[in-house]
């Protein structure tokens, strides 16, 4: 597992001797990196279930002003520590629930959500955003799930964008319309 691109571009980074921790594949993160590609730089992003970081990182390493780490494993927050050091990169790791979280976490533009594929969490997680609203206006969130998982809609301003199949794994966008856009969509011109 490397880095794709930007100022940590080739580094390695460090994967769990166990498989507690299952990181996203090297083909979706390059998938997923080309659909948002335009969306990073300049932006706070928030990697819930970080596992090792590589998402969080990748955005960092491409730059993004801040990355926010969640993770409930001691293991994966030692194993994202070690990845930034090595990347050169800094960013806030902590060792906590993910929807804890969420209702004290401040505003994000770029929210990544995989959590473990059995967990059940999907549907509590993007409620949860929905109603502590912490992604600014025409702010994303990636989910990423198994290919067979059916992931909710979101109440407005948050809407299901779209869905791409990797393989076994599904990546869905969720967008928050700014003002602008959810009037425009309101009145029917979006």
């Amino acid at each position: 597992m490397r880095v794709i691109t930007g100022s940590a571009r080739g580094r390695k980074l460090k994967t769990p001797a166990n498989y507690d921790i299952r990181p996203t594949t090297d083909n979706v993160k390059e998938a997923v990196f080309n659909i948002i590609q335009f969306d990073i730089e300049g932006r706070r992003v928030l990697d819930l279930f970080a596992g090792t970081g590589q998402l969080g990182i990748e955005c960092l390493s491409r730059g993004a002003a801040e990355a926010v780490f969640i993770d409930q494993s001691r293991d994966a927050v030692r194993i994202i520590k070690d990845n930034l050091k090595s990347c050169g990169l800094q960013g806030a790791v902590l060792q906590t629930d993910a929807l804890q979280f969420l209702q004290r976490g401040g505003k994000f533009d770029l929210i990544f959500v995989d959590p473990p594929y059995d967990a059940n969490l999907y549907d509590n997680v993007l409620k949860t955003i929905n109603l502590v609203d912490i992604l600014s206006d025409g702010g994303i969130i990636i989910c990423e799930a198994r290919r067979e998982k059916t992931l909710p809609d979101m109440e407005p301003p948050y809407r299901k964008e779209k869905e791409y199949r990797y393989g076994k794994v599904k990546i869905c966008i969720y967008k928050k319309e700014s003002n602008t856009d959810e009037n425009r969509y309101l009145s029917g011109q979006l």
